[in-house]
C-alpha cells in the first residue's frame, strides 16, 4: 500500500519533508494558492491542488490519503485547513495513520530568557501566536473527540539553505542588532523534516513537540559567526532601541519575546539526533553547499 500525503501549503518546511517521504515511497499531494504554484509543485513530482482558504476542496482530494500536514498561517478563526473541512476529518481522521501541524513557539510568548518545555503555560504575546494557539486547539480536538493521531509541532526560527546569515552577509541586509539579554532558538530546515519524519515512523496521538537546537543565542552572534564564515570583518552590533522605529512590525514583534526553547522530548520520544546541534553546523553546512 502507497502512503499518500497530503499538505496543505506545500512551502519551504514541508517542501523537505515531501522530498524524504518521496525517497521512502510516499506519494506527495500539496496545495497552493495559484495555478503558478500548481505548475512549481508539479514539476517538482508533487500533486498540485489549489486552496487558497476560502473554499474546500473537493472532496475526491482526499482520495487514497493516509497522512495530513498542516503548515499554512492561521487567520482569526484558526486554521482554514481545518475550519473548511472539519467534517471530512471528523467523518474520516480516525483511520489517518498521522496529523501533523506546524506551530510555533511564539505561542509560549515572552519569558525573558527563561526556558520553556512543552508542559510550559501558554502565553502568546500577539495576535500572530495567538491564532497558532487557537489553530492547535482545533487540531487536537480531533484527538480529544476521535482518538484521531495528531500531533503539534512548535517551531522557533526556520533557516536553511536560501534562507540564513550567510544569505543576508552576502546581499548585504545584514545587521547586528543587540537587545541586552534577548536570546532566540532555531532551528534548520532539514532537522525540522527528519523529526517529522520520526514521527510519521512512531506516531502518538495528542503529542507536543518543540523542534528547536540545543544553542539558543543572540542574533548579533549568528549574524558575526556568518561574517567570519566569509572571511569578512565583523561589524560592530546596533542597539536595538536605535533602529526599532525602522523595524517592519513583524521584525518588532520577533524581538518582543525572548526565550529558551528545550528540545529533549524529540530526542527522547523520537529518536531525533539532530543534524545541525547549533546555528554553527548549520551555517558551516549552506556555505558549503553555496560554494
Amino acid at each position: 500500500m502507497t502512503h499518500r500525503l497530503l499538505c496543505f501549503g506545500l512551502g519551504y518546511s514541508a517542501r523537505y519533508l515531501a522530498e524524504r517521504l518521496r525517497r521512502a515511497g510516499f506519494a506527495i499531494v500539496g496545495t497552493c494558492r495559484t495555478p503558478e504554484g500548481a505548475a512549481v509543485l508539479r514539476e517538482a513530482g508533487v500533486e498540485p491542488l489549489i486552496f487558497d482558504g476560502q473554499r474546500p476542496l473537493a472532496a475526491e482530494s482526499f482520495a487514497g490519503v493516509s497522512h495530513v500536514l498542516s503548515s499554512i498561517p492561521p487567520d482569526a478563526d484558526g486554521d482554514p485547513a481545518w475550519r473548511l473541512h472539519r467534517d471530512w476529518f471528523d467523518a474520516h481522521a480516525g483511520a489517518l495513520a498521522w496529523i501533523g501541524y506546524l506551530s510555533t513557539t511564539g505561542v509560549y510568548g515572552d519569558t525573558g530568557g527563561g526556558w520553556v518545555d512543552e508542559t510550559s503555560p501558554l502565553s502568546p504575546s500577539n495576535d500572530r501566536s495567538q491564532r497558532r494557539v487557537l489553530a492547535e486547539q482545533q487540531w487536537l480536538g480531533l484527538w480529544r473527540r476521535h482518538g484521531a493521531p495528531v500531533h503539534i509541532f512548535r517551531l522557533p526560527g526556520i533557516y536553511g539553505p536560501g534562507r540564513s546569515a550567510i544569505e543576508q552577509v552576502r546581499s548585504g541586509t545584514a545587521r547586528r542588532v543587540e537587545k541586552p539579554g534577548q536570546v532566540f532558538s532555531r532551528i534548520h530546515v532539514e532537522d525540522i523534516a527528519a523529526t517529522l519524519q520520526a514521527s510519521i515512523d512512531r506516531p502518538r496521538g495528542g503529542a507536543i513537540y518543540n523542534v528547536a537546537d540545543d544553542e539558543p543565542a543572540s542574533s548579533a552572534d549568528v549574524i558575526a559567526y556568518a561574517f567570519a564564515l566569509l572571511g569578512q570583518p565583523v561589524p560592530p552590533t546596533i542597539p536595538y532601541d536605535q533602529i526599532a522605529s525602522t523595524m517592519s512590525p513583524m521584525a518588532r514583534s520577533f524581538y518582543a519575546d525572548s526565550r529558551r526553547v528545550r528540545n529533549a522530548r524529540i530526542k527522547d520520544e523520537l529518536g531525533v539526533r539532530l543534524a545541525y546541534p547549533t546555528y554553527r553546523e548549520g551555517l558551516r553546512a549552506i556555505l558549503k553547499w553555496t560554494t
